[in-house]
C-alpha cells in the first residue's frame, strides 16, 4: 500500500536505523546558510519589497524543477535572476537583466546560521564524514562554503551540475552516494526543505529534517527519522547513534 505520509509516526526504518549513517550530506541554501542576508539586495531590486524574498526563492525552486522535468539546465544563479525578473514584472517593478544578476550575486557570500558552526564542529569531532550537496553550481558552492568559513568541515562539495538535474530528482542523490563510495541506505540528508527530505527518502536515503521557522515537511512523503528545530539537537541525536 502506498505511504500516505499523513501519519505523525516515522516511516518504517531500515536495518541501518539506530546506527550512524556513513556519510552526512548537508543541503546548503537555507539549511547551512542564512538566505535572509540577501533581503537587502532583493528588496532593492524589487522596489524596496523585502517581503518578496520568500516568493523569489520559491519561484527559483519552481523554475529549477521546470527545467529538470523539461530536460533543460541553467545554473541556479541564472534561474535566480530570471525568477527575480518574473516577480518584478508581475508587480510592475522596472528591473533590467543586469540589475537582476547583481541582486542575486550575494548568494555566494551568505553567512551561516548561528547553530551551524558549533554543530559541524561537534559532528566532526565525533568522526562523521560530511559532504555539502546543493542545487548551486560547482563554482558557487565552492565560493559559498569558503566565504562562510565552513570549508574545513566538508570532505566534498557536490553540485547538481554533476548530473545537470536539480534536487529532488532521484538521480542527484544516487549519484552523490556513488561519488562518496557508499550505498544509498548509508547516506543521510540534513535539510531544512521538506521537498529535499522527500527526494532523499524516496531515493533510499535516511533523513533529518531541520524545522527552521516556516519550514514544513511534505505530508505525502515518508517521515524522516529525525525532526528537530535546531541543528545542534540533530547533532545530539546523531552522536548518540551506534558508530
Amino acid at each position: 500500500m502506498a505511504n500516505t505520509g499523513t501519519s505523525s509516526e516515522p516511516a518504517a526504518l531500515n536495518a541501518e536505523a539506530g546506527v550512524r549513517p556513513r556519510v552526512l550530506f548537508f543541503d546548503v541554501n537555507e539549511t547551512l546558510l542564512d538566505l535572509n542576508a540577501m533581503r537587502d539586495s532583493v528588496a532593492r531590486a524589487l522596489g524596496d519589497r523585502p517581503d518578496l524574498l520568500p516568493l523569489w526563492f520559491t519561484t527559483m525552486l519552481q523554475c529549477s524543477l521546470v527545467e529538470t522535468v523539461a530536460g533543460q539546465y541553467h545554473d541556479f544563479e541564472a534561474i535566480g535572476a530570471a525568477a527575480l525578473m518574473m516577480i518584478a514584472r508581475s508587480h510592475d517593478i522596472a528591473l533590467t537583466e543586469e540589475e537582476a544578476h547583481r541582486a542575486v550575486a550575494p548568494i555566494r557570500s551568505l553567512p551561516p546560521h548561528g547553530d551551524v558552526v558549533p554543530t559541524l564542529k561537534a559532528l566532526q569531532e565525533a568522526g562523521f564524514r560530511m559532504v555539502a550537496l546543493t542545487n548551486s553550481s560547482r563554482a558557487a558552492v565552492t565560493a559559498q562554503i569558503a566565504n562562510a568559513g565552513l570549508a574545513d568541515f566538508f570532505e566534498e562539495k557536490l553540485s547538481v551540475e554533476d548530473v545537470l538535474l536539480f534536487k529532488p530528482h532521484t538521480l542527484v542523490y544516487r549519484s552523490a552516494a556513488h561519488k562518496m563510495g557508499v550505498g544509498t541506505h548509508e547516506c543521510m540528508l540534513v535539510a531544512a526543505h521538506g521537498w529535499d527530505i522527500a527526494g532523499a527518502l524516496w531515493a533510499g536515503w535516511r533523513a533529518a529534517f531541520l524545522a527552521r521557522p516556516g519550514a514544513q515537511l511534505y505530508r505525502l512523503a515518508p517521515a524522516p527519522e529525525i525532526v528537530e528545530p535546531d541543528m545542534s539537537k540533530i547533532a545530539e541525536r546523531l552522536i548518540r547513534l551506534v558508530a
